[in-house]
């Protein structure tokens, strides 16, 4: 995670209105946050995602939305990458021209006297989980996994979020006896719809990835989101690991409002208390 284009904070009034955006593979969508309750503002906007997904045709898409928006104030992007020192690190689902790109750079070329700051997409999911949602109060280890194109993870301890974890990519061996695999390759949403396979064809290779993690770490509860996670009723009962497993609750808002809220706690408009690390990648 890093921040672009330092600015003066607006007044402690516009804390409670934040601009967050979420890029995927496909699609970005924004829109403006409540920041007290995190819940969006009215309708999002969703764009197609340019392709190629390079930084540069991804910001400019991102510029537009934003002004079409008309908030003023700080701006929050969750990308599928890894933000380290300022330099995007990985790109899933996105260009590869994103490895090495200097992001503090590309918004302050494409967003200029904008404060902008970025995000991984599960991390933003992760915040919103741990302030909003289904993992506020919980104390002890929490995994957040979202289960889509890929698997993205965001680790929560004791409130707090430890940035940038990428349990999508670890390897574990698959039930079906073909060998090791990344989980997101084994289990993902995308792989489900793949090989149309049921929920109770699917869950037995969501609780392998689920065994593989508990037994790394040991987690008080798992929150398991993305868009399978509004039929939790359906296959949540059929996963056979031993740690608990919880709905997300803001479902696919949960990037928007991540990303809205880290950029108003950046800026000094919101105050989440220990919930960011002082290093933030």
């Amino acid at each position: 995670m890093t921040t672009a284009t330092p600015a003066t904070p607006e007044p402690a009034h516009g804390a409670r209105t934040g601009v967050g955006v979420d890029v995927g593979g496909t699609g970005i969508k924004a829109g403006l946050v409540d920041l007290e309750r995190g819940e969006l503002i009215g309708d999002r906007l969703v764009r197609d995602t340019p392709q190629p997904a390079t930084p540069d045709a991804i910001a400019e898409t991102i510029r537009e939305m934003v002004d079409e928006l008309g908030a003023d104030g700080p701006v929050g992007v969750a990308l599928p990458s890894v933000i380290h020192e300022g330099v995007a690190r990985i790109a899933h689902n996105i260009d590869t021209s994103w490895i090495g790109c200097a992001v503090v750079d590309l918004f302050e070329r494409h967003l200029p006297g904008r404060r902008v700051v970025m995000l991984n997409d599960a991390d933003a999911a992760g915040l919103t989980e741990v302030q909003f949602g289904a993992a506020a109060g919980l104390d002890g280890l929490v995994i957040l996994l979202t289960f889509g194109t890929g698997i993205g993870s965001a680790l929560l301890f004791d409130g707090r979020l430890i940035p940038n974890t990428e349990f999508g990519h670890l390897m574990v061996e698959d039930i079906a006896g073909r060998g090791f695999d990344e989980t997101e390759h084994l289990a993902s949403a995308s792989v489900r719809a793949r090989d149309e396979l049921s929920f109770a064809e699917w869950a037995p290779h969501v609780s392998n990835v689920l065994r593989n993690i508990e037994d790394l770490l040991w987690p008080r509860a798992f929150v398991l989101g993305g868009g399978v996670s509004e039929a939790a009723d359906e296959w949540f009962p059929l996963l056979e690991n031993r740690t608990p497993v919880l709905a997300a609750v803001r479902l696919n808002d949960a990037g928007i409002i991540g990303a809205a809220t880290y950029a108003a706690a950046d800026a000094g408009l919101l105050d989440l208390g220990e919930v960011l690390s002082r290093h933030r990648g």
